[in-house]
């Protein structure tokens, strides 16, 4: 996750990641990303039914019962492992979380374990009854996927209405209390539209945007084909940062954010080289402690079956079940080969990854570099910045 606002506008600062030790169990939300410790987010995909058939879905998910998905009691007993291993949020994925049975006690749970209960959610079932027992349960964060405006998020979504009913869930998520955002991965078919979705979404007082970059993965799989080119990828960006940069002149309470591309993570970093000098150590600094792609590191999956996964896009790789073994004997153990690489990931990074100067702060995407060339360690084809930039001055400042 790159925090373009946090970075553009210092409203993340070195000195505040310091102050709690960069440790996961300390850090405020905002802040986690600066973590050195290896308790993960985990988001655990708690059912593979869903409401609505997304295009782009990774887990290829349907509206239909599915064999074999954790039991409640298997739910609780993963959960208390995570808690007892200081795992700082577990974010409620799906298919539909809010189909999955006693998502409501499982929410509870897991905050009365001091485990921070996040929703990822199409957000059409969020009515204002669900939005209560959302808050009362004690979720912290309403993500909300959206696919573009109206008529594209529709046909996206496979369901005319499906626009107007998620942005009235997030309307009711919000007036229950809940922190509420938008998640919104940008593709050809809908990338011309971002601008007009992130003004859309600041006027309706939604106080956060996240654009996703597409992976390919599930159905997104069969997609990679219409993934934005380098000079969309680059348009898109600038674009977030104007918007970021404006929302701060006009006191607009957006944050905006990317994930799946640590190429925007360098492209502020040189957008503040040239517009910002005096930031630019604080700046290295903060995308030093980041440390670019999270996958098998700050970030881990578990599937609605219990397959551990070093993200939530890297379903053909299973580190191991947690029926079979605790999720934090897995996550922790030594022996695995991928875990190992991916944390010290700058060391096997291939072609232009391999030689660029910003290797150890980006990373790139590994599932986007496997399913185009099929070596997960070759380089990202998503990456967008030219060789001058990757080839620019390495960030010199130690790391804490």
């Amino acid at each position: 996750m790159v925090r373009c606002s946090a970075l553009l506008c210092g409203t993340a600062t070195v000195s505040e990641a310091l102050k709690h030790g960069r440790d996961s169990r300390k850090l405020p939300p905002h802040l986690l990303q600066f973590s050195s410790d290896l308790r993960p987010l985990v988001v655990w995909n708690t059912t593979n039914r869903c409401n609505l058939t997304c295009s782009h879905c990774y887990l290829d998910a349907e509206d239909r019962d599915y064999a074999n998905e954790l039991s409640h009691e298997e739910a609780q007993a993963f959960i208390d492992d995570i808690a007892e291993m200081k795992c700082p949020v577990l974010l409620l994925s799906g298919g539909e979380p809010l189909l999955r049975d006693r998502i409501y006690d499982l929410i509870a749970y897991a905050k009365d374990r001091g485990t921070r209960p996040v929703l990822s959610t199409n957000g059409t079932l969020i009515t204002p009854e669900v939005a209560k027992r959302l808050h009362d349960a004690g979720i912290m964060y309403v993500g909300v996927s959206i696919d573009g405006l109206p008529e594209t998020h529709d046909r996206f979504r496979g369901r005319k209405g499906a626009f107007d009913a998620a942005m009235a869930g997030i309307r009711n998520a919000h007036e229950a209390g809940l922190k509420t955002g938008v998640r919104f991965t940008a593709h050809e078919a809908n990338a011309g539209e971002l601008e007009e979705l992130v003004d859309l979404i600041a006027e309706r007082g939604v106080p956060r945007f996240c654009l996703y970059h597409l992976v390919y993965a599930g159905r997104g799989g069969d997609m990679k084909h219409r993934d934005t080119d380098h000079a969309t990828k680059r348009r898109t960006i600038e674009t977030l940062i104007e918007k970021a940069l404006e929302a701060e002149r006009k006191g607009t309470a957006i944050e905006i954010l990317t994930v799946d591309n640590h190429a925007d993570g360098i492209a502020i970093r040189h957008y503040i080289a040239e517009h910002q000098p005096e930031r630019l150590a604080e700046v290295d600094r903060l995308i030093s402690f980041h440390g670019g792609c999270s996958a098998g590191t700050k970030m881990a999956n578990v599937d609605p079956y219990g397959n551990v996964h070093p993200c939530q896009f890297w379903g053909h790789v299973t580190l191991g079940n947690v029926r079979d073994r605790k999720f934090s004997e897995i996550w922790t153990d030594p022996d695995d080969e991928l875990l190992v690489k991916l944390r010290e990931k700058d060391k096997h990074l291939k072609g232009r990854c391999g030689s660029c100067n910003f290797r150890s702060f980006c990373g790139g995407c590994r599932i986007r570099a496997e399913a185009t060339t099929g070596d997960p360690w070759e380089a990202d084809p998503a990456c967008y910045l030219t060789d001058a930039e990757i080839e620019a001055a390495a960030i010199t400042a130690a790391v804490d």
